[in-house]
């Protein structure tokens, strides 16, 4: 996959380099020459660029970029102004960085659907979270196992969990399925959150919003994945 990363600073460096590593083509983008100088060789590419001017964003190849991750963390307005920029030249998937309650609203006005708290989560749990097709969320139990969520492949929409075979085809356990509802956030902008709906039975339909929790070992979860 290719990912343009905007902002290489402690988190944003260590998501590019681990993409990277996993195999993804990455453009790493800062207004620092020193940071782009100290990872040049480290990611695919990396350009020293003022990613709030619209000129000179404009000949980022976004039209051929998977996603695109606003990383910058230390200035609020050149976050907010990167995430502008990038919505306006329509990219497949944006994921921009929080860093506070007010600017995490002002993102969700902004709709952008993917907010990062790198507080919260590690750069190694993102970069293994984007670099899965359909990949959510995840938790890892030990080295060796984790509970996913992950979108439901179309290849399984209208399916019963009996007919996927969940554990006699893939060795793994449906644990449940999350539904996406629709809610407000302060300034009355609709948004959908998840709402878990508990233990799902053998004759549970999967319908294309739904988000599927399942357990298992590592190895099996990605073979589950590349085939689906």
């Amino acid at each position: 996959m290719k990912y343009i990363v905007i902002g290489l600073g402690n988190f944003g460096l260590s998501l590019a380099e681990k993409l990277t590593k996993l195999g993804n083509e990455v453009i790493g983008i800062d207004n620092s020459m020193t940071k782009v100088e100290a990872v040049k060789e480290k990611i695919s590419h990396a350009i020293c660029m003022d990613a709030t001017d619209e000129y000179t964003m404009t000949g980022l190849p976004f039209k051929d970029t998977d996603v695109v991750i606003i990383a910058i963390g230390e200035d609020t307005g050149a976050n907010i102004m990167a995430t502008a920029m990038v919505k306006k030249m329509h990219p497949h998937r944006i994921i921009s960085r929080a860093i506070s309650t007010i600017h995490e609203t002002i993102l969700e006005a902004m709709d952008v659907h993917t907010i990062i708290r790198p507080e919260e989560e590690t750069a190694e749990r993102w970069a293994r979270k984007l670099s899965l097709k359909g990949m959510v969320e995840s938790f890892e139990l030990s080295i060796n196992y984790s509970i996913v969520e992950i979108a439901i492949p179309n290849v399984l929409v209208g399916k019963t969990i009996s007919e996927v075979g969940f554990r006699q085809n893939y060795n793994l356990v449906c644990v449940s399925i999350i539904k996406k509802v629709i809610d407000k956030n302060f300034f009355g902008k609709t948004k959908r959150i998840n709402q878990i709906q508990g233990v799902v039975d053998t004759e549970t339909i999967l319908q294309s919003a739904d988000i599927l929790v399942i357990y298992g070992e590592n190895d099996d979860i990605r073979k589950f994945i590349n085939e689906n």
